[in-house]
This record gives C-alpha cells, structure tokens and sequence, in this order.
C-alpha cells in the first residue's frame, strides 16, 4: 500500500510538471503569434471583425486617363509581365541546373529582394505578381495530383495585372492613386463611375487590361445584412429554359 502510495505521488509530480511545461510553451505560441500579426505585409483579407460578418465583392470599373497616364498604366502592367517572365526564367534556369523550382511566396520575395526593380512598379505591384504566379504553379500542381490535365506557368505574357492593397493606395471620390516606385511622381486615375463601395471597405484594387481599355477591379469587404427571416418558410424561383 506505501509504494502505491508513493506511485501516486511521483504521479502527481509528473503531471504538474507537465502542465507548467504545456503553460510555457502556451505563452512562447501567444507571443509568437502576436509578433506575427505585426508583419509588414499581410494578404489575408479579413472577412469578419467581432461579430460582424463580412463577404468580399468585387466591381471592375473603366478608368479616364489622359494619355500621359495611360502610358503610365501601360508601363505598370509591361513591368508586371517583366516580373513573371523572370520568374519563368529564374525557374528554367534552376531546372537546367538540376536545382528544385522556387515556387513559395516567401522564398519569391526574398528573390525579388535581390533582383531590384521593375519600372515604375512598386514592390507591393510586384509581390501581387509572385502571389499570382505561386498560386498558378501550386493549383496545378494539385489538379497534377488528382489526375486532372494542368500546365505550369511557363508561358510569358506581356501585361499581367497588378493588385494593390489596402494601405498602398488612395481613394478620394472617383480619384484613386495607385502606389509607384519610390522616386517617381505619383499616378492618379479617375473612375467613369463612382464606386458602389464606402471608401473604408476598399480592401485592395487590381489595374488591369481587358478588351482594349484600361479597367481597375475594386473588392470590398461588405457587411452581411440580417433581416431576420423566417428560415421555416419556403420560397421557389423558376428559372426558364435557358
């Protein structure tokens, strides 16, 4: 009985030594986590604040520009496709050398961080490119996975859009001011339409091409609205013959 007894007891060390240990290691991850919130650059868009529920909507809107700035937008999105045909060249030249691609966002900034430049482009014009060529490579590589027909991004492209988010930029009205290198003048451009958003829900814009006009798509965080209805009640919508 003395030895169970005793058993017991080392038991009992056992554990609570093991519970001081999870406490420590509880308050290492909270602070980790929190010198990770204050990273210079985070995609993530935020969709809910507090109990407030939020979806993000998107509205491609035409822009005025005078020729002066429409050379300017141009040269933005030349500059993007000069970032991702060096990506497609960095990869390539890695692969003759028998070294594994560099594909994850994270090791792309730390390559950009020694290439420099691109033009007017800014370096969050320019991270918007790695982001989208590390998704294009990592969604075919799953559909590779599955057994679907998917390509890397090998192909060059002369304009590639640049997104820009929140923070980079300003909107005041239907003037927006799309961010620019450091040292060069700063770019405005106007809308042909007032935006559908508050400007305080602009969460990032993307300069683009499409159909030979110069477009910016503005995504929003938009409050989902409760009006209290009766899940019990039925409604049918007929939707033709299409």
């Amino acid at each position: 009985l003395a030895g169970l007894h005793g058993l017991e007891h080392r038991l009992l060390h056992v554990v609570d030594e093991h519970a001081a240990s999870l406490q420590v290691v509880h308050r290492i991850a909270n602070r980790l986590v929190g010198n990770m919130r204050m990273l210079e650059h985070q995609f993530t868009m935020i969709t809910a604040r507090g109990d407030v529920s939020t979806v993000c909507r998107t509205s491609r809107i035409s822009v005025l520009v005078t020729p002066r700035q429409a050379d300017r937008c141009y040269n933005l999105l030349r500059s993007g496709g000069d970032v991702w045909a060096w990506l497609i060249d960095l990869n390539r030249q890695r692969f003759d050398r028998g070294e594994a691609p560099i594909v994850g966002y994270q090791e792309l900034c730390r390559e950009l961080a020694t290439r420099g430049s691109f033009g007017e482009l800014s370096v969050a014009g320019a991270r918007s490119v790695l982001r989208r060529y590390s998704d294009a490579w990592f969604e075919a590589a799953k559909r590779r996975h599955h057994g679907q027909r998917a390509g890397f991004p090998r192909r060059r492209r002369s304009l590639v859009p640049v997104r820009f988010y929140n923070g980079t930029f300003k909107v005041e009205g239907q003037r927006v001011r799309i961010p620019m290198t450091k040292g060069r003048p700063e770019l405005w451009i106007r809308l042909s339409r007032p935006l559908r958003y508050p400007p305080e829900q602009v969460r990032a814009i993307t300069l683009l091409h499409d159909a030979g006009r110069l477009w910016l798509a503005v995504t929003a965080a938009i409050p989902i609205q409760r009006n209290d209805l009766d899940s019990a009640r039925v409604a049918g919508v007929d939707l033709g013959i299409i």
